[in-house]
């Protein structure tokens, strides 16, 4: 098995990440032999959300969102020939803020080659908490919502209204890194495979036509050990032919191929299914 595209990379535009430039990323995935990447930065949230994050740097700054779409868009004459580059963001989908990210996908979306739907917020109650954030983070939805498996359980239901959620048509037709609870599972095991949950989401993702991220972040996790999904969710996705794009979620130029190797190790029926769809 071989992987010759990357779907999921943040950039210097990343207010949680690093400084690395466009051109660190695309060199480093040139070094890895891809033929081609998609920059997915964080989209600006919802101006009315209010990031529960404590330096509010979920996502990119609505301020920046201009200058990073030209500087991608840019990329694509500067390595033309030596790679491809697509231009596109990483959605959150934010319970409640329906509407709100339809109207940013509307302005925002003629412009974009690609884009990811991801689930990092969960909101319970009135509030929401950034699942993916920091153990203390997750503890305190532990907390709030009574069990670990209580949060896992809140979590597939939420990306399964992401799934469902009426976003216009610019809505992205890739699912990210849909096991994204287990990140801390070391630290909060659980019993449950969630099996049902899952099993009845990627239903889901195949009746809708969408893809999925096959995102190795979680092997470098050192409370996670794995990719998001773990191998016998890749089975069940390939099982129902899910289209499958290999992202490194790096937010760093040495990020670029992250969990690759293990990737490639896992027995797969059909390793041609990870591709760039």
């Amino acid at each position: 098995m071989s992987i010759s595209y990357d779907g999921h990379v943040h950039s210097p535009f990343c207010p949680h990440g690093t400084t690395d430039q466009l051109e660190e990323y695309v060199e480093e995935a040139i070094t890895f032999g891809y033929k081609g990447m998609t920059f997915t930065e964080h989209a600006p949230l919802p101006q009315n959300f209010n990031d529960p994050v404590p330096n509010k740097d979920s996502g990119m700054s609505e301020k920046n969102l201009n200058e990073y779409l030209k500087a991608v868009q840019q990329l694509k004459s500067t390595y033309v020939g030596k790679i491809e580059i697509r231009c596109g963001l990483e959605i959150d989908y934010i319970e409640g803020f329906e509407d709100e990210t339809k109207q940013f996908l509307q302005r925002v979306g003629p412009q974009l080659d690609d884009a990811i739907l991801s689930v990092h917020f969960i909101k319970h109650g009135d509030q929401y908490t950034c699942l993916d954030y920091s153990p203390t983070a997750f503890k305190e939805l532990v907390d709030s919502l009574g069990s670990i498996e209580s949060v896992h359980q809140k979590y597939y239901d939420t990306v399964l209204k992401s799934v469902h959620a009426d976003l216009g048509i610019y809505k992205p037709r890739r699912i990210g890194h849909i096991t994204l609870a287990n990140k801390f599972q070391k630290e909060f095991p659980f019993k449950s495979r969630f099996q049902v949950e899952i099993s009845s989401l990627l239903d889901e993702v195949k009746n809708h036509g969408y893809s999925l991220d096959y995102n190795g972040a979680g092997t470098v996790k050192p409370l996670c050990g794995e990719p998001y999904p773990p191998d016998w969710v890749i089975k069940e996705a390939i099982n129902r032919e899910i289209p499958l794009v290999y992202g490194s979620d790096a937010h760093s130029a040495k990020g670029i191929g992250q969990g690759t190797e293990m990737i490639m190790t896992q027995t797969l029926s059909s390793p041609d299914r990870v591709s760039r769809s």
